[in-house]
């Protein structure tokens, strides 16, 4: 069996906490791990030789390749890029394209939910695994616990023991039709998950998406590996439909079946989710970090970078990080989506960059800005290097607050420790290294006309970026 893990959403329903470039799956939302990391333990757990294949996207995949390798550094099929998002369809197609053997199992996951119940979902799984290994198609339906008007259903049909037909895939219902399908019975949550076989997989794309499948093709063919990656072509991906597995396959199969699942599943796919699945005080409060409240009730409040204090109020969603506050209703917590918008339209950046930013070598950090100046905290993994670079507009003046640097500077190279120092002139080419065993932790000065980070000249780079 091959876990498929899909890493590519931007989780914009959990902004501010969640940004683009560092969406919820790379974030501790609900323990000390990423949902990502508590996903592939959870792949890892149900099979002593199962291994592990990722698939994101350029942006995130040093992220992702940084959680396999510790969570999995001897399991791990490697990472597929998609040069350009295509939707589920077409993701897990470039999977079973790679998959070893073509009877191989291969049970797709969602990188950003929450499944408590591990003895449960093992049980299934393995139910799953008889009916794929028959040629069916499997997915996992979520027993509803309340009438969520936030998920498709999915209606089952006749009994086949252990598992059931699908009678159909139903889109998000009203609340009234949720009341009714949690009444009646025979429904159960779309969760998003799958298990079937890879050769099968492809037959039902040939069958229902030739030109989905042609183009997967054309793409994988033209693929090429770098580090632990594989890049698929551009051009024949970007010819592919995009689509969803259930509208591709999924709603046009006649194999497809349904395994009922209750094991405390969430997809956290709003703050009022999130809530809902953390432990809560007396007053139906979750609080998170530095959070003092007062006649409060119902509601989330999450602190990330100072006090947070709040005062009579109900049903209320508070996150606070270090560059963006939200404050909203709890049953406007849908509509994040549309600030987000807001924030785009003005040409801003918080939807995309938390103030934190991650990059393969460690982070940086802006600490303050001003007219042709700029101040950065970074910090720099053992054993990791920035590329060879220089700058047309701006110098850079560093101080190591912490560790060992080597600072390739013109043609000469300098070993810094703490409190030494060293300035890089506009246009002198440079790089930045730590060559020691802890996080190299330095103050950052730039100065000039342009302070924008696409005043990058790389010529040479550890990471494969242009």
């Amino acid at each position: 069996m091959l876990a498929v893990i899909l890493s590519g959403g931007s989780g914009t329903r959990l902004w501010p906490l969640s940004r683009e470039a560092y969406p919820k799956q790379f974030l501790p939302v609900v323990s000390e791990d990423s949902l990502l990391a508590e996903t592939i333990q959870r792949g890892l757990m149900l099979e002593d030789d199962l291994r592990v294949l990722a698939i994101t996207n350029e942006d995130h995949r040093f992220v992702v390749a940084a959680q396999l390798q510790v969570q999995a550094p001897t399991r791990t099929d490697g990472i597929i890029l998609e040069p350009v998002g295509r939707n589920t369809a077409p993701a897990i197609a470039l999977a079973a394209l790679a998959a070893s053997d073509p009877e191989e199992l291969l049970l797709v996951m969602p990188s950003d939910h929450v499944l408590k119940d591990i003895e449960a979902f093992r049980v299934a799984v393995r139910k799953g695994a008889e009916a794929a290994r028959k040629g069916k198609l499997v997915t996992f339906g979520i027993v509803p616990s309340a009438p969520h008007t936030g998920y498709g259903y999915i209606r089952t049909g006749e009994d086949l023991g252990g598992y059931s037909e699908v009678a159909a895939f139903v889109e998000k219902p009203d609340e009234a039709t949720a009341r009714q399908y949690l009444n009646e019975g025979g429904y159960l949550w779309n969760s998003g998950m799958f298990l079937f076989r890879a050769d099968r997989y492809l037959e039902e794309l040939a069958e229902h998406q030739p030109d989905m499948l042609a183009a997967c093709k054309a793409a994988w063919a033209e693929k090429q590996d770098d580090l632990d990656f594989t890049r698929v072509g551009r051009e024949g991906f970007e010819a592919c439909p995009d689509d969803s597995i259930d509208y591709a396959v999924m709603e046009k199969t006649g194999d497809a079946v349904v395994i009922p699942l209750d094991a405390g599943w969430s997809d956290v796919g709003s703050w009022s989710a999130l809530q809902d699945i953390l432990p809560q005080d007396e007053h139906g409060n979750v609080c998170r970090g530095d959070v003092i409240v007062e006649d409060v009730s119902g509601s989330y409040i999450h602190a990330d970078s100072r006090l947070v204090a709040v005062l009579g109020v109900e049903d209320h969603v508070i996150v606070e990080t270090d560059d963006v506050v939200l404050v909203a209703d709890r049953s406007r917590v849908q509509d994040v989506k549309k600030l987000v918008a807001k924030v785009k339209a003005q040409g801003r950046l918080e939807h995309r960059f938390h103030k934190k930013v991650h990059r393969p070598w460690g982070t940086y950090e802006g600490v303050a800005m001003g007219e042709r100046f700029q101040v950065k905290r970074i910090t720099v993994n053992p054993g990791a290097s920035l590329s060879l670079q220089k700058h047309h507009h701006r110098a850079e003046h560093w101080v190591v607050v912490k560790g060992t640097a080597s600072v390739h500077r013109g043609e000469e190279t300098l070993l810094l420790t703490e409190d030494q120092s060293t300035y890089i002139p506009l246009g002198v080419t440079h790089r930045l290294s730590n060559p020691g065993v802890i996080p190299l932790e330095l103050v950052e000065v730039q100065t000039g006309s342009y302070l924008g980070e696409d005043d990058i000249v790389r010529f040479e780079d550890t990471y494969h970026r242009t």
